[in-house]
């Protein structure tokens, strides 16, 4: 219930996040690999009792306005959510046949299988939200001229980058773009691949492309990207499932040209034999593509340029090419003459604290707002535009008047030397997620392949946080400087010296502290000698050693919460209330 009153979706996150809050894990700064923040959500989806006693439970009063969200991805899914126990009648378009959207299409069933997809939409849907799929929404101005009081644009970016480079017209019945591919595998549309394929591109959408040729018949299938591999967009994780997989990824490739060759046409009649001027009928078969071999150059500024290495062109056979170069927003349906405005780019212009276009009836979220970025970004955006929504529907200031984060800080020191946490540093390597064998998984497409921790390791996993909400608090007026703080801590990130400017700072604490990156935390002057305390945030384990041994209790562990605050002001206590009673009743005491 925690995770589903933030990120929203526990169990599609838990599998398919980029992890955006990983490289911030402070594990990750004295072991190789951080906490495995994204698969331990999914131990808390997979092996949870039933929590639908402990949501919000329907039907609510209706507060008498209507909302329609335009596509229903995880964008509007999440304003849906938020805004249906507030009493607003949602009403969520999109052209497919039911909910999930990019996350339904594009991600392959072997990441996030359907009945997961399926089991997390409904804890939304269920809220009484009227659906309208297979319903295209073919004009803005057709909706707005409804009795709506708002819309939400959560559509995506639905249109994937062309190659246009000589032979594509030739080839272009073994040339798919990469989303749509996806999508048509996705829909029972397409169930077989030529046995050699190329895909073109370093992100997300060609290891999912790539991976997914290998599931549907692809014998030889091979990534070939322009940029070097370690600059690559695809997460790291993506990249290494891709080769585990056999499947090659051939960098410092641009592609130059589709390679054809001529055919006899199919399936044409005695009639059909010539042109209509005259000239022999002839059709054209892909048979590969050539490459031009470049490396990166970067100039005094760190600006990279791909520069040819002089080599011959290189050529790689191929039945079929996947393009997945990059998706772009398409906006046809909406018109230019309904007060929303476009930039440069025919994106919309969109505030990016309130999500409000140059309509103000009309808020954009995911990537449909500022292009192509995540899941847990778009959940993200919806929250914030379910905000604004409510505001404008009180007839509230958008800006000035957005309620705070609900955040709490609290002492848990429960008496002398004891702490209500493990702060005990465990060293040991990040659990590996066990995955099914590929004997099982690359002969069908919907097995999944990850299996995810059980909730022994994930417990075990779990004991590798450092506890980096338990915070140090340092109360100068009580220090006496006795050094028992930088004598015990295991680090040596506690330094007492005479104040400076930062950069002045850094090179004073007892290991210099050389990531500009993180801030240095300074205290007030000390009583005794006026020097302050330094303390460098970037290795500081949070283990409470310093609190533990200082003698004047200078030093404490605070918990620190933190929490986005939802539409109509509804914060985690109030959440955790509901989930405690178990009652469903949506009660708002305080927890």
């Amino acid at each position: 219930m925690i995770n589903w009153d933030s990120n929203v979706f526990p169990g599609i996150l838990g599998r398919t996040c980029d992890r955006p809050c990983e490289p911030a894990c402070r594990r990750g700064r004295i072991d190789e690999e951080p906490v495995a923040i994204c698969r331990l959500k999914r131990v808390a989806a997979d092996h949870r009792e039933d929590p639908l006693p402990h949501m919000p439970q329907g039907p609510f009063e209706p507060n008498g306005k209507k909302v329609a969200l335009i596509g229903a991805g995880p964008a509007s899914l999440t304003v849906a959510r938020d805004l249906a126990p507030l009493g607003y009648e949602i009403h969520l378009f999109d052209e497919q046949f039911k909910g999930g959207g990019f996350m339904l299409s594009q991600i392959p069933a072997f990441r996030l299988p359907e009945r997961v997809l399926d089991e997390e939409v409904d804890y939304i849907l269920r809220l009484g939200i009227h659906t309208h799929f297979k319903h295209y929404v073919a004009s803005l101005k057709e909706v707005l001229e409804q009795d709506y009081d708002a819309v939400f644009v959560g559509t995506g970016a639905p249109r994937g980058r062309e190659l246009k480079i000589p032979g594509r017209e030739e080839g272009a019945a073994n040339i798919h773009i990469g989303i749509n591919w996806l999508g048509s595998v996705a829909f029972e549309h397409t169930h077989s691949i030529g046995k050699t394929v190329i895909v073109l591109g370093g992100g997300n959408t060609a290891m999912d492309c790539c991976r997914t040729a290998r599931r549907l018949g692809g014998e030889d299938v091979k990534v070939i990207v322009r940029s070097p591999f370690e600059t690559m967009k695809a997460s790291p994780w993506e990249k290494e499932d891709a080769m585990h997989e056999d499947i090659p990824i051939i960098d410092n490739h641009v592609p130059k040209s589709f390679v054809y060759e001529a055919c006899e046409p199919l399936a044409v009649s005695s009639e059909q034999k010539e042109t209509a001027d005259g000239s022999p009928l002839t059709a054209h078969r892909l048979v590969g593509m050539m490459f031009e071999k470049v490396e990166a150059v970067y100039d005094e500024n760190g600006k990279r340029s791909l520069v040819p290495t002089g080599e011959p062109e290189v050529f790689y056979p191929a039945d079929d090419v996947l393009v997945a170069i990059g998706q772009e927003n398409a906006f046809p349906w909406i018109e230019r003459n309904i007060g929303i405005e476009f930039d440069k780019w025919d994106m919309p212009v969109v505030d990016r604290t309130t999500f409000q276009s140059t309509n103000p009836k009309v808020f954009f979220g995911g990537d449909a707002a500022f292009g192509p970025e995540n899941v847990i970004t778009a959940v993200a955006h919806g929250h914030q535009a379910a905000i604004s929504i409510d505001l404008l529907c009180k007839g509230e200031n958008l800006l000035t008047n957005r309620p705070p984060p609900h955040v709490n800080l609290h002492s848990m020191k429960m008496g002398i030397h004891e702490w209500a946490y493990d702060s005990e540093i465990d060293e040991y390597d990040r659990l590996v997620v066990p995955q099914a064998p590929k004997t099982e998984t690359l002969i069908n497409r919907k097995k999944e392949v990850e299996l995810g921790f059980d909730p022994l390791a994930g417990y075990e996993e779990a004991k590798r946080c450092l506890n980096c909400d338990v915070q140090t608090v340092f109360y100068a007026p009580k220090c006496i400087e006795c050094d028992a703080c930088v004598d015990i801590c295991p680090t040596s990130c506690i330094t007492f010296t005479a104040n400076g400017d930062e950069n002045d700072l850094r090179t004073r604490t007892k290991v210099p502290a050389l990531n500009l990156k993180q801030d240095l935390y300074v205290s007030e002057p000390v009583p005794q000698t006026a020097r302050v305390m330094v303390k460098d945030e970037d290795v500081c384990l949070h283990c409470g050693l310093c609190a533990e041994r200082c003698p004047t209790a200078a030093w404490d562990m605070q918990e620190f919460w933190y929490n986005v605050t939802k539409a109509g002001g509804v914060k985690y206590g109030q959440m955790v209330q509901i989930t405690r009673n178990g009652n469903g009743t949506g009660s708002e005491s305080p927890a």
